[in-house]
């Protein structure tokens, strides 16, 4: 049994905040049904895969996985009937438009919750359904601008270092839409009604700096660039460039650790200045000196046998091979009807009785619509007539 088997989700999501978080439900077991747009005035997806590659593409489409699909154009009455039949046995809908495109459509929270007391309805936006930015179009550098984030990532007397886009669009978006889904479920459970939920990206990093926020609220002065101990001011919490030009990073924040590594380092007499500011520049230095003496990874073997937090700084592709990774299962191989099998992103969210599964790969864009209008009681003829009229693709 898979946790969330039986909720059936419909997604209307584009950008990747939205099928993150449904791949996230999907993982865990979720039916998602994608209800995709038609491009360019034919029935094909929005922003899917085209072309002699698309089986691969979605093969190794990862937020596509555990999905299936149907292309339905909502701008025609008729299938908005067929969405309005979708929605009255769904327990959630997932959109990711800006404020006040799903009114237009009228694929709206107060129309299907009119026909589906019981439905969860997640609207996930930059800035949310409310507020002066509510409009504003942005993306993930612009909502951890907004949330506070951007300003504080990068070294002194430099531009901000610009992170990909996991903290707004992945953290703040997908995976809080995802988390905030569930808890309308479990509140489902106790009132027996569903509910709206507004998720903004820029919410979900103001949110995620809770723990520094605090001391800034209570008076405290915003971090910045490098200039606090999380973020590069300490020698010990920082990151090393190594002998074969690759980059080590440490975490000794704990005077134990401290002490371990200076002793690896060679200068015990660096112990009792851990967080004096006058030996910075000292204990720094002579870090950089010692780091270029091995190769990166000649110094994980020596750091990871004491007790001092440190470890490689990996490439994607190094990170997708590294032996703990992959005990921990986070690369899968996927069996393919056509390719064999393919590699997947394993899942994180390890539960002991009910585990989540990699079931499928994400499909061709509208591959399910004769499967989910036949199981809405359309006939072959009836389908045939509303892909003729350009309805559903």
């Amino acid at each position: 049994m898979l946790p969330l088997e039986g909720i059936k989700i419909l997604d209307l999501s584009r950008l990747a905040p939205g099928p993150f978080c449904s791949m996230m439900l999907g993982d865990l077991g979720a039916d998602v049904l994608l209800v995709e747009a038609p491009a360019d005035g034919k029935l094909a997806p929005a922003l899917g895969p085209r072309g002699g590659d698309a089986e691969k593409a979605a093969a190794y489409n990862m937020m596509g996985r555990n999905k299936r699909s149907i292309v339905l154009n909502l701008r025609e009455p008729d299938a908005r009937e067929i969405f309005y039949q979708l929605a009255d046995g769904a327990d959630v809908v997932l959109e990711g438009f800006r404020p006040g495109v799903v009114n237009r459509l009228g694929v709206d929270y107060d129309t299907l919750k009119q026909r589906n007391p019981r439905l969860i309805y997640c609207s996930l936006s930059g800035y949310g359904q409310t507020g002066p930015y509510s409009q504003m179009v942005g993306h993930d550098i612009t909502y951890i601008s907004i949330g506070g984030a951007l300003g504080m990532i990068g070294w002194p007397d430099q531009p901000p270092a610009i992170p990909m886009n996991i903290i707004a669009d992945f953290a703040g978006g997908g995976m809080h839409a995802a988390y905030g889904i569930l808890a309308a479920l479990i509140a489902r459970e106790r009132t027996a009604c569903g509910q709206y939920v507004d998720i903004a990206m820029s919410d979900g990093v103001l949110y995620l700096l809770a723990s520094v926020a605090g001391g800034v609220l209570a008076g405290g002065a915003s971090p910045g660039r490098g200039a606090t101990v999380l973020n590069g001011s300490v020698p010990h919490y920082n990151v090393y460039q190594c002998g074969d030009g690759g980059w080590i990073s440490l975490g000794a924040l704990e005077p134990h650790f401290f002490v371990n590594l200076c002793k690896v380092m060679g200068r015990e007499d660096f112990i009792p200045h851990q967080y004096d500011p006058s030996t910075r520049a000292e204990i720094a230095l002579h870090f950089k000196k010692q780091f270029l003496t091995k190769t990166r990874d000649e110094w994980f073997d020596v750091l990871k046998q004491t007790d001092i937090c440190a470890a490689p700084v990996y490439s994607l592709e190094e990170a997708l091979r590294d032996p703990h990774n992959l005990a921990r299962q986070m690369v899968v191989d996927v069996p393919h009807p056509t390719l064999g099998s393919v590699r997947h992103i394993g899942i994180g969210t390890k539960l002991s009785d009910t585990p989540g599964e990699v079931r499928t790969t994400a499909p061709l864009a509208g591959q399910h619509t004769d499967d989910v209008l036949h199981a809405l009681g359309y006939g072959s003829e009836a389908v045939r007539d509303l892909r003729s009229r350009g309805i559903v693709g």
